[in-house]
């Protein structure tokens, strides 16, 4: 049977490079130093590891709710940090 504890530090780890990568790229960006089409493959990318990330934080954010109320799973919905 495979340990859940494994997935969810592959997740970790996956999150923790897709971040570092984008900021990264930001600071590269930010430099001024890359060409057009670097800056547009720079960008492209970076939304990329953008998604990629907060698709990540959505499900340890629905996590969270499933451990904290375990009876409440189908209440369970996106996070949204403009909602109060």
């Amino acid at each position: 049977m495979p340990d859940p504890t494994d997935d969810s530090t592959t997740q970790v780890a996956q999150f923790e490079r897709s971040l570092d990568e984008l900021e990264q790229l930001v600071a590269r960006m930010e430099h001024g130093d890359l060409s057009l089409d670097e800056s547009l493959h720079s960008f492209e990318r970076g939304i990329a590891l953008y998604r990629s990330c907060q698709g990540a934080l959505e499900q340890a954010e629905l996590r969270v709710q499933q451990l904290l109320d375990p009876e409440a799973i189908g209440s369970a919905r996106p996070f949204d940090p403009e909602t109060p």
